[in-house]
């Protein structure tokens, strides 16, 4: 079987087992979680996610997903105000800026938003590895993202799930073509991402 097939046949399953698992779907207490040892007496010690997360969820709705916050949302509306660092000296870099991947593929092309990342993540978590600064100089399929490789490190981990394919595959294809034509996109030497010209960290 290639590995294309085996994408395929792993994203429907993971879809059709999920689906049902929604409905009941809260959060689970942590000695029921699986991965909390549910005899030590650190369980009871620990907030518990429904009690760390219920007022958030509430504020910013992300409902059946994983923990059913959007994080984004919650510092865009003020809920919630992260520190930026620990130390004085470093300096948070925000970059407000989208890349579009998966140009000229069969799927709606993935825009990938900076800003969105770069809230909670500073550059070098991403670049030079996995990813090159270059955008479209870093090759990688969705086959790997499900194997936990790339965009896979952080979604279905931390992140909201792979299952949400209209999240990141959100501009159809003709779509993007007026935005590119509109905001004179650069393409990769592959043709098969785009991004504005000259957009540096501030």
């Amino acid at each position: 079987m290639c590995k294309r097939s085996v994408m395929v046949a792993v994203t429907a399953a993971w879809l059709a087992s999920a689906a049902p698992a929604q409905e009941a779907l809260r959060w689970t207490p942590l000695k029921q979680d699986g991965i909390h040892d549910p005899r030590s007496p650190a369980v009871r010690l620990l907030q518990q996610p429904a009690e760390g997360l219920s007022e958030l969820a509430a504020k910013t709705p992300d409902p059946y997903i994983g923990n059913q916050v959007r994080w984004v949302k919650a510092i865009e509306d003020g809920v919630i105000v992260p520190r930026s660092n620990i130390t004085p000296e470093a300096k948070m870099r925000l970059l407000d800026q989208d890349i579009y991947l998966n140009v000229g593929g069969s799927q709606a092309v993935v825009r990938f938003p900076h800003k969105a990342h770069t809230l909670w993540l500073d550059c070098n978590n991403c670049h030079e590895e996995p990813f090159k600064s270059e955008a479209g100089a870093t090759r990688f399929s969705m086959y790997q993202i499900l194997e936990g490789e790339f965009c896979g490190r952080c979604h279905g981990a931390v992140a909201f799930p792979l299952t949400e394919c209209a999240r990141c595959h959100s501009v159809p294809q003709g779509e993007f073509r007026e935005i590119e034509k509109r905001l004179g996109l650069k393409r990769s030497e592959s043709g098969r991402a785009a991004r504005l010209v000259n957009e540096t960290p501030r």
